[in-house]
């Protein structure tokens, strides 16, 4: 295996688990966790899957991730996009069961004018996390591209279902946390650069004031200091980020890391994918808990699904 399908593998693996752990728990208070936590992988629960199941988090990064394997195009992810809600592509056993509201939105106005491509809203109050789930796979796809044209490329894929340029900054940060982690860093360090880097790389992309101002506090360089209180794991893209990035400062293994994020409650399908896709990126597979991933649905395809990226990924 190359060292870019064990990265790969490891990330998609790494979401994938997060996701599983947080699908039996999800719209449960922190309140609740704190009297159950989760340890391990459970069964049935809020959605009645079985123990291992993903949800449309993973789903949706498949679909890029297929996208990128087969020559990425944008098209090509709002069409795979289109395929799993309306036949099923990238389900764990065969059907959808968890799906975002502007998600669903926008891939029904994908389906109603096959010229649509763009088809997320931009108003601010469509800022779910539905984009940010899924955004990890473009860590691989033209790594060397100018800021510009990187930006470019993750606001169109974020547009697909989040317009909004709350989102597309949101998407670009945590894809920039993952090239750092990628590149060898520790997350502290990788963390720091981010906030080295990003304010002037902000305002080279000319992101107005206004909106560059609601990543202060993760590009201060004092989020790993926040209280767990301050720390929101709702579906809002912000508290998603910030979220996934306090836990990864905060915890030491990969086990840690995303049980952590699931324990802080509500959107815990979600946080655990965005949480344990960094995770995976760093800890690698290997540490990943065995247990976990015997469980975990299509594990081979997944696995295959990285071996062909991987390959797609070199011949760019």
């Amino acid at each position: 295996m190359t060292t870019l399908e064990t990265q790969i593998r490891a990330a998609l693996l790494g979401l994938a688990v997060g996701d599983a752990l947080g699908v039996p728990v999800e719209f449960q208070s922190r309140a609740a966790r704190r009297q159950d936590p989760v340890v391990a992988m459970r069964a049935y629960g809020t959605h009645n899957q079985p123990a291992g199941t993903w949800s449309d988090d993973a789903s949706l990064t498949f679909c890029l991730a297929e996208a990128i394997a087969d020559g990425y195009t944008v098209g090509k992810l709002a069409e795979n996009c289109c395929r799993w809600y309306y036949k099923n592509l990238w389900t764990p056993h065969g059907s959808v069961f968890d799906i975002g509201i502007t998600t669903r939105e926008a891939i029904q106005r994908l389906k109603a004018d096959d010229k649509l491509i763009l088809a997320g809203r931009t108003d601010e109050w469509s800022n779910g996390n539905g984009s940010l789930m899924r955004i990890l796979p473009l860590a691989f796809h033209q790594p060397s591209a100018s800021l510009a044209s990187r930006f470019q490329l993750i606001s169109e894929a974020s547009a697909v279902t989040h317009g909004h340029v709350r989102s597309f900054v949101a998407c670009w940060l945590y894809l920039g946390m993952a090239r750092h982690l990628l590149a060898g860093l520790a997350p502290a360090a990788a963390y720091n650069l981010l906030c080295q880097e990003a304010p002037a790389q902000l305002l080279t992309l000319n992101i107005p004031a206004k909106e560059a101002d609601q990543f202060e506090r993760i590009l201060s360089g004092r989020l790993p200091d926040v209280n767990v209180l301050s720390i929101n794991s709702s579906g809002y893209v912000l508290h998603t980020l910030e979220a996934a990035l306090w836990c990864l400062l905060r915890y030491d293994t990969y086990a840690e890391t995303v049980l952590a994020a699931v324990n802080l409650g509500d959107d815990t399908d979600t946080t655990g994918a965005v949480t344990g896709g960094l995770a995976g990126l760093y800890y690698r597979e290997a540490a990943i808990p065995p247990e976990w991933l015997q469980v975990l649905a299509r594990r081979a395809d997944i696995e295959d699904l990285a071996r062909r990226m991987a390959r797609a990924v070199t011949t760019e």
